[in-house]
């Protein structure tokens, strides 16, 4: 199962009153187990960046003024996460704001249905407790001092992390790597199951004769067919 961890960095809150993406970060997953594919890119906003906005993410007018237009780099953006589920860290302010994207780009928009909400998740096994990203990280002892600042592509790596747990974690003693490898290109190449022996179990003679009398009571038994 293929899935992508996505998160973006903006200019505000609004992205229907004039606010856009400045990053956006993507990891690959397959069966909840990153692959070491990422995408990631800075945008260049076509407006000035809010000083609120700046001090979460340090991203600057002049840092972004000579960055690609999201109208550059959708197509790559679509590539990578093809039609795979989308998880996010309040999935729906993400969204929305790829989807104010794709719209002005004339591209039709990414379905409500495909997102993963990891807040909702969180809410729902930690009812009552704290949900932030920080949260989860301290609350599954994920290093997250790296984190000064907000950043697309450290925020879903991150976000990866917490996803597993948030799924089951990883189990005492169980390598989940151990079956499977990525080659160059990111794919991942699993290694032939191992067939177990069929195990033989010794009926006695009294079950035996108890279940041909059961039998005798139903009609047509698939147990007597030839």
């Amino acid at each position: 199962m293929r899935e992508i961890v996505f998160d973006t960095e903006t200019t505000g809150l609004e992205p229907l009153r004039g606010d856009r993406i400045v990053e956006i970060g993507c990891v690959e997953l397959h069966n909840h187990v990153t692959t070491g594919r990422t995408f990631q890119v800075y945008l260049n906003p076509e407006r000035s960046m809010p000083s609120e906005a700046a001090m979460v993410h340090g991203l600057t007018d002049e840092f972004l003024a000579d960055k690609p237009l999201f109208a550059e780099k959708v197509d790559d953006f679509l590539a990578f996460i093809e039609n795979s589920p989308l998880v996010a860290h309040n999935a729906t302010f993400d969204m929305n704001f790829v989807n104010a994207e794709l719209t002005r780009c004339g591209f039709k928009r990414l379905e409500a249905e495909r997102a993963i909400d990891t807040v909702a998740i969180a809410r729902r096994m930690f009812p009552g407790s704290p949900a932030s990203l920080d949260a989860l990280c301290k609350r599954f002892g994920i290093d997250a001092s790296g984190r000064q600042l907000h950043g697309a592509l450290l925020d879903a790596q991150l976000l990866a992390e917490v996803y597993l747990e948030l799924r089951g974690g990883r189990q005492p003693g169980l390598d989940m790597l151990s079956a499977q490898k990525s080659s160059e290109n990111g794919e991942v190449v699993r290694a032939p199951a191992m067939p177990r022996k069929p195990r033989v179990f010794s009926v006695p003679a009294e079950e035996r004769a108890a279940h041909d009398v059961f039998l005798d009571t139903l009609k047509n038994p698939l147990w007597k067919r030839s």
